[in-house]
């Protein structure tokens, strides 16, 4: 990833020092594999849950140079004495540029079996940050959109930076190909303070792993709002601890009426080949 600080050459003599003591290597996001059992934490309005259960299961691979792959999968089960049960089934394929500039996404949605037509299309940054989408699927169509919007996997980089700089907020445009693929959300995120490697009581076995005994993570809460609707209430929010090479624990899910919580219940590290040469 191209790194966010930059360094003026007006002195070189005077900068090169300054650059020793504030330069950071680039965010290097790791291949992992997790799973996460969902349950109901949370649930109020005339429509209320009675409970939940449900699981994400998520494949991230990729490196710079050959960008960035996900395959999520989430099955949330919700029951209410008044509606019955319902089963969501969402499957997402995304792959993401290494210079954050394009991205290609398919998925498809089911509700008790019953499937959605789907969402399949191409998303590309003009030089300007405008967005052009090409959608295939649920019909034909394209359209773009000004604002410098950037991708789920920049944006994850981008969270990762701020939080390795102290900064406490993030609000940015992000597309990621979700709904109809025709919306782009204003976000905002919110770090809290960083988490020193291994801190913590009661952490999941699979965070335990070697791979993370040395590396920090921030309380993070990331808010999606329609576009242009940043004053209202979130569409909804995601609450997670992040590490600093891409990994997440301790996941909330707040869709308004209701809140999911995610426990880790599995993590598979990915062979890491050549992340030292492919930094952006």
């Amino acid at each position: 990833m191209r790194s966010l600080l930059t360094v003026s050459s007006l002195f070189v003599a005077m900068l090169v020092p300054a650059a020793a003591e504030t330069a950071k290597p680039a965010v290097q996001l790791i291949p992992h594999r997790a799973v996460y059992d969902l349950s109901l934490i949370r649930s109020e309005g005339s429509r209320g849950l009675d409970n939940a259960r449900g699981r994400i299961a998520m494949d991230f691979g990729g490196d710079a140079c050959d960008g960035y792959t996900l395959k999520y999968r989430q099955v949330t089960v919700l029951n209410s004495n008044e509606t019955g049960s319902r089963t969501l089934d969402t499957q997402t394929a995304t792959f993401e540029a290494g210079d954050g500039l394009s991205m290609r996404f398919k998925s498809v949605s089911s509700v008790g079996g019953q499937g959605g037509d789907g969402v399949d299309g191409d998303a590309k940054l003009g030089p300007d940050g405008s967005l052009d989408v090409s959608l295939k699927q649920p019909k034909r169509a394209s359209f773009s959109a000004g604002g410098r919007a950037i991708f789920p996997t920049e944006h994850l980089k981008r969270l990762i930076e701020a939080a390795r700089n102290g900064d406490n907020t993030v609000a940015i445009k992000v597309y990621d190909g979700s709904d109809d693929g025709k919306k782009v959300y204003d976000t905002l995120a919110l770090i809290g303070h960083r988490i020193e490697p291994g801190a913590g009581d009661n952490l999941e076995e699979p965070v335990r792993q070697d791979v993370l005994a040395k590396v920090p993570r921030w309380p993070v809460t990331v808010s999606y709002f329609a576009e242009g609707s940043a004053d209202r209430m979130p569409a909804y929010k995601v609450s997670f601890e992040l590490y600093e090479n891409g990994i997440s624990r301790a996941l909330r899910l707040d869709y308004g009426d209701f809140t999911l919580k995610g426990d880790l219940q599995s993590l598979q590290i990915q062979p890491d080949r050549k992340q030292a040469a492919c930094q952006r």
